[in-house]
């Protein structure tokens, strides 16, 4: 039977998990309440981690919203945990950045109320920045610009470097739909770099995005990795510390945890594997685990040669 199950379509598998985790998701009420948005001093760099994978990023006098995820329901799937951020008592929105076209990636709800709001606040709506192949998906929402990206293209976005990065993941909308691009992106101000690495299994590609685009932070996947057939396409707390650490930035931010049950792991699971990893490993204070809604300040700082973290790339037993 176990060989039946294996040899079954990848997307016919999806549908069936998709199932169970969908009924789970309605078995617990919702947890977790937003916060006021924390304020920054002039200059500062703010990542600001929202639920899931949504995160806004202050830097360079802009606000950048990635993968803005405030539904309380994908289709079938109940959120778990409230967005630490209600989206009126943000500031206006400047860029929107879609890393692909999966429904907890690209709410549609979401992206419009984002440029209702950047409308209502300035008269003026966000850009947008989408895998090539997505931009159908969001031309009528409202959007003041729709880019679409590739894989290592750069392009100045409202004054801030964005570069698309390569990953393991897959990008079709309804499981069909191949044609569609998928990635992660890199954000500059010229002084600070914020990495996203978006949905993705573990890759040789981190050290090359940590090569080109040397990032100060990380925000790496680290749940939905079981069962074992999942981690083809997602990262397990253990090797998305791994894939932090080949990419030579000083602090991991963890995400993808906590909001919707995507994986049979237990919830509470992945951030208990990834502070046990930073432990091992002697890295702990470079590992913010942030609460939703919480803020994390960045500052410039020296990069790590590659040789002074190399001893901690063995993987755990």
């Amino acid at each position: 039977m176990a060989d039946l199950w294996q040899n079954r379509p990848f997307f016919v598998r999806k549908l069936s998990e998709l199932a169970k985790v969908a009924q789970e998701s309605h078995a617990l009420p919702m947890s977790g309440e937003a916060r006021p948005l924390e304020l920054l001093d002039g200059g500062e760099a703010g990542v600001t981690f929202i639920g899931h994978s949504s995160f806004l990023l202050r830097m360079g006098g802009k606000n950048v919203l990635v993968d803005p995820v405030f539904a309380t329901r994908l289709v079938v799937l109940r959120r778990r945990r409230r967005p630490g951020l209600v989206l009126k008592e943000m500031p206006a929105i400047d860029v929107v950045l879609i890393t692909h076209a999966h429904m907890d990636h690209l709410n549609l709800p979401s992206l419009r109320r984002v440029v209702r709001a950047a409308r209502r606040l300035r008269r003026s709506a966000p850009e947008v920045v989408v895998p090539r192949g997505v931009k159908d998906l969001v031309v009528r929402l409202g959007f003041s610009r729709v880019r679409e990206m590739e894989w290592w293209e750069e392009q100045e976005v409202q004054g801030l470097r964005v570069t698309m990065t390569p990953c393991r993941h897959w990008g079709a909308r309804l499981f069909r739909d191949t044609h569609r691009g998928f990635g992660g992106y890199c954000v500059s101000d010229g002084v600070v770099s914020v990495y996203h690495s978006g949905d993705t299994a573990y890759f040789d590609g981190f050290k090359e995005i940590g090569r080109r685009l040397r990032p100060d932070v990380a925000l790496m996947p680290i749940g939905a990795y079981f069962p074992d057939t999942s981690r083809a396409v997602h990262t397990s707390p253990e090797e998305a510390v791994r894939g932090f650490l080949e990419t030579g930035a000083e602090w991991m931010v963890p995400m993808h945890y906590g909001t919707f049950r995507l994986g049979r792991e237990p919830m509470e699971e992945p951030v208990e594997r990834l502070e046990a990893e930073a432990l091992r490993l002697g890295i702990s204070e470079r590992v913010r685990v942030l609460e939703e809604g919480e803020t994390m300040r960045v500052e410039e700082r020296g990069m790590l040669e590659p040789t002074e973290h190399k001893e901690l790339l063995r993987p755990s037993l």
